[in-house]
């Protein structure tokens, strides 16, 4: 017997071995076929078949080797990466246990992919500002107060400070300066007064609203982590939507290796009104006392450890952030 393949329409079916050697019109679709040999068909066939099977074992192989190196890549992240110049912790495996996490709660997130790429400089200010906050603060404060105010110059007078924090205030303005945060600086040193002019960028005003606080709390987070070992997965600014359509935004949100979860809400001025929303989105959330971490910038330690008495929640201040971590992992 011969047999008759379309190579239009797909179309096959046993003739006569009368047939080899000719072309034929196919019944389907009227395009002109040869016969061929069924024997010498199914050896081509299968000689295809085999060549395709390896091929797909050959990726299979690769695919498991390269998800070996994404799990070793996991086990040594911040053994071997620059944690202040990386886009790691914003690639799909490193967000993808937060993904899950979520899920099984059914809820809904959108993780913004930049959150925690650290190759700008907003890590570095953001750290200058938190490490230093209770002499910084008074630059930041004033930059906020004009930017809301829809100006661009601020005047940063400087004669009822120490020298020592006129040396670091003027080596803060000078560095954003440096990083483009400013695009003005001037220090009139014999005034005692720093003129600087604010970049409109919506980045940047947002960054001196506030945002500087999550990074500061992310990169103090990477390195504890860092130093204990821990590949975590984390994110900023990640918005969730529960099932009955509430939604609300968490400021810092890990996971370590164990799957205990972090959740951290950045704070600064006036916090107060917010002790409610977090007490519930707590429990929503179903994440224990520890795990849900108010850092209140300026808050001193005394009002920290009374208002955790107080509440079902963990206050925290710039300083004592690290300390509190230590007990929870």
């Amino acid at each position: 017997m011969a047999i008759f393949r379309c190579n239009k329409c797909g179309h096959i079916r046993e003739v006569g071995s009368n047939y080899l050697g000719k072309s034929v019109k196919c019944p389907k679709c009227d395009q002109i076929t040869p016969i061929h040999d069924t024997v010498l068909f199914l050896k081509a066939l299968i000689k295809k078949y085999i060549a395709l099977n390896k091929e797909i074992q050959n990726l299979r192989q690769l695919s498991s080797e390269d998800s070996s190196a994404n799990e070793i890549v996991e086990n040594i992240l911040f053994e071997e990466i620059d944690i202040h110049n990386t886009n790691v912790l914003t690639q799909t495996n490193s967000i993808e246990p937060i993904i899950q996490w979520f899920d099984q709660r059914k809820i809904q997130i959108n993780v913004n992919p930049d959150a925690a790429d650290t190759t700008g400089f907003f890590d570095e200010i953001a750290l200058l500002i938190g490490n230093n906050f209770s002499v910084l603060n008074y630059v930041i404060s004033q930059i906020k107060y004009v930017q809301n105010k829809n100006y661009t110059n601020v005047k940063i007078e400087l004669a009822k400070k120490s020298p020592q924090e006129i040396q670091q205030i003027v080596s803060f303005c000078k560095e954003l300066h440096d990083y483009s945060f400013v695009a003005k600086y001037y220090y009139q040193k014999k005034d005692k007064v720093i003129r600087i002019t604010l970049q409109k960028a919506p980045q940047i005003k947002s960054f001196f609203n506030g945002i500087w606080m999550e990074w500061f709390t992310l990169m103090k987070l990477l390195e504890f982590f860092s130093e204990q070992k821990i590949a975590p997965a984390c994110t900023r600014g990640l918005k969730i939507t529960f099932t009955e359509g509430n939604s609300n935004e968490l400021d810092l949100f890990c996971l370590t290796e164990k799957n205990t979860p972090i959740c951290i809400e950045c704070k600064s001025g006036e916090f107060r009104q917010d002790i409610d929303k977090y007490l519930s989105l707590r429990k929503k959330l179903k994440i224990n006392k520890n795990q849900f971490v108010i850092c209140v910038f300026g808050l001193s330690q005394e009002q920290a450890q009374g208002m955790t008495s107080m509440y079902d929640l963990t206050f925290v201040n710039e300083t004592s952030l690290i300390h509190h971590l230590q007990t929870v992992i």
